[in-house]
């Protein structure tokens, strides 16, 4: 992947100056005598930012979480999770974690420590679990950190059935208030008819217990020889996942194929209908389905033709950041930006392309102080965005 040299130098330029100009002040309405270098802000159509490297090493990275105590937990999709303090890498790695399935887009994936952490010490993963042949599950552990080693670990839910190569594997995870841990989970590419399929679970988003357990009131629950833990079915390949604590809601972010990437908003027992309608084509340009709706088969709140390549996403609940207040920011794989969609409620208005170049972004997340962060590949950063107005 080609490197923005411009973008990743004003960047790094930028670092030094950007904290300074905003250490200052915790909010944006809180007055400060102290000056605010503009040098090299970035102006988005609504806000002025700076734009703070603090890491620019990053192999294949994937998502990260904040604990209690100040550290960011950062996975490596190779099997490796990073620790940070202070925004700054410690050096240190979480060790005795399990092997992963390192193929393609499989590995270790998402990190989310548990809402109630403080009180249990629960940290949860979903990775690729190597099965033999080639072949991997999508698989939900939980463990918790005695000094930087990874002790009571706890497999709590392995996909079925186990697949060849490392397409579509998802996977984000998500506490709602309730604390039911929602996972996703992707079709594996070679057989989008998965999704449609209720016996296995690939091509949905599934949901459980924090210790594993399914819920006696999931959809399925009663029906046949269906997977118990399925939440929603008909999703390509979900690698955007994100909680709206403020309006119970779950969002999710899909790829598409050669178009129809999609913004979703995930209901109980909903059909979003992939493969038997889709906004997008083959990627040798010829038709999946000649239908874009059918009853019974959710819309996309939004969609993307040609595709972005939809990735990790996060809802703005910050005051630091008040004119992108409510709205969503997905990461772009293939278009290399942070795409902001502005929201009404759970209607997707326009949308802006942000941070053009800045390398494929995996995820954007909103750390417990309110701040914005963004990983990428290719150009290996760990970023900031730091607000000035």
């Amino acid at each position: 992947m080609k490197l923005n040299k411009t973008f990743l130098g004003l960047a790094l330029a930028a670092s030094s100056l950007s904290i300074y100009a905003c250490e200052s002040k915790d909010d944006l309405d809180i007055a400060s005598d102290e000056p605010i270098d503009e040098t090299f802000a970035v102006q988005t159509e609504k806000m002025l930012i700076n734009v703070d490297t603090l890491y620019s090493d990053l192999e294949s990275p994937w998502g990260m979480t904040w604990l209690p105590d100040g550290k960011m937990l950062l996975t490596e999709r190779k099997g490796e999770i990073l620790i940070f303090e202070n925004d700054k890498f410690t050096g240190q790695k979480v060790q005795g974690l399990p092997k992963v399935h390192e193929v393609n887009q499989a590995g270790l994936l998402d990190v989310q420590a548990h809402p109630n952490y403080a009180q249990n010490g629960w940290i949860y993963i979903s990775y690729a679990k190597p099965k033999g042949g080639n072949k991997g599950a999508t698989t939900i552990m939980r463990f918790k950190l005695e000094g930087n080693q990874a002790v009571q670990q706890e497999e709590l839910i392995e996909t079925t059935p186990e697949w060849e190569g490392g397409r579509h594997y998802g996977s984000r995870i998500v506490f709602d208030k309730d604390n039911y841990l929602f996972f996703s989970n992707g079709d594996r590419g070679d057989t989008p008819s998965n999704a449609q399929d209720l016996t296995n679970s690939h091509g949905k988003i599934h949901r459980i217990h924090d210790d594993g357990r399914i819920p006696s009131d999931n959809p399925f629950v009663n029906e046949p020889n269906a997977i118990k833990s399925i939440w929603t079915y008909g999703n390509r390949n979900p690698q955007g996942l994100v909680y709206d604590k403020a309006n119970d809601r779950v969002w999710e972010a899909e790829h598409g194929p050669m178009g129809g990437d999609e913004l979703n908003l995930i209901e109980k027992g909903k059909n979003y209908g992939w493969p038997v309608i889709t906004y997008g084509q083959n990627y040798d340009g010829t038709p999946i389905t000649d239908i874009t709706e059918k009853e019974g088969m959710e819309q996309p709140v939004t969609y993307y033709v040609p595709s972005i390549a939809t990735c990790g996403m996060t809802i703005v609940t910050s005051d630091k950041y008040p004119a992108w207040k409510g709205d969503i920011l997905i990461g772009a794989l293939a278009k290399m930006h942070i795409n902001r969609v502005d929201m009404d409620g759970t209607k997707a208005l326009s949308q802006e392309v942000m941070l053009q170049d800045i390398g494929r972004v995996r995820q954007v997340s909103e750390s417990p102080d309110g701040y914005l962060y963004a990983i990428t590949e290719g150009t290996g950063l760990l970023v900031k965005l730091i607000p000035i107005r």
